[in-house]
């Protein structure tokens, strides 16, 4: 895919403040870290487009991004272990299902996991869950270039099994060495309309 264009146009909490420009849309999702921000700065092939943080939790808004001006990106704040008060971290569930639950334009959800991590149900729940919305998740495990190849390849088994899922549809991804990007482009062009 060549990236004419990628620019941030706005951060919602509800379906009165999403962008009204009905272009397709593929969402971010996974745990806080996983490196949701990084992905999408790598297929856009910019540094800075997402901002990337250690500090688990930093997406509290679902954030759109115009890519081309043909289709959106949209981030999703994390799940999981974000150093966020409770109250927040209790509104992000409802405000993530609010949106995959009631958009149309949504074509597809990226759900990222880091490779060193075992998928939990939460991961398992929110594949079914997409699927009860005819919504095609794309699997995609992160950080691989912290593993050895060996430990890769386990750990890519492990996560499918975990997830009930053929290993033949997860895709490893490195933003450090770009592992990955053309797989993972290649998913989202199966899933936007023709």
């Amino acid at each position: 895919m060549i990236i004419k264009s990628a620019e941030f146009v706005k951060s919602a909490v509800k379906p009165s403040q999403y962008p009204t420009d009905n272009l397709p849309e593929i969402a971010f999702a996974g745990r806080s870290n996983v490196g949701k921000s990084s992905l999408i700065n790598t297929l856009v092939n910019r540094k800075n487009l997402v901002k990337t943080s250690s500090t688990p939790g930093r997406t509290q808004l679902i954030n759109f991004f115009n890519v081309n001006n043909l289709f959106s990106f949209v981030d999703l704040p994390g799940y999981g272990y974000a150093r966020v008060p409770e109250a927040v971290r209790k509104e992000w569930g409802p405000m993530i299902e609010k949106y995959l639950s009631t958009r149309s334009t949504i074509r597809g959800v990226v759900l990222i996991l880091d490779i060193r991590r075992k998928p939990t149900e939460v991961e398992v729940d929110f594949i079914q869950w997409l699927k009860q919305y005819a919504i095609s998740p794309i699997l995609v495990l992160t950080k691989i270039d912290k593993l050895s190849k060996t430990n890769q390849i386990k750990q890519h088994d492990l996560a499918a099994k975990g997830l009930g899922i053929n290993p033949l549809d997860i895709i490893l991804f490195s933003a450090k060495t770009r592992k990955g990007r053309d797989a993972v482009w290649d998913a989202i062009k199966k899933v936007m309309p023709s």
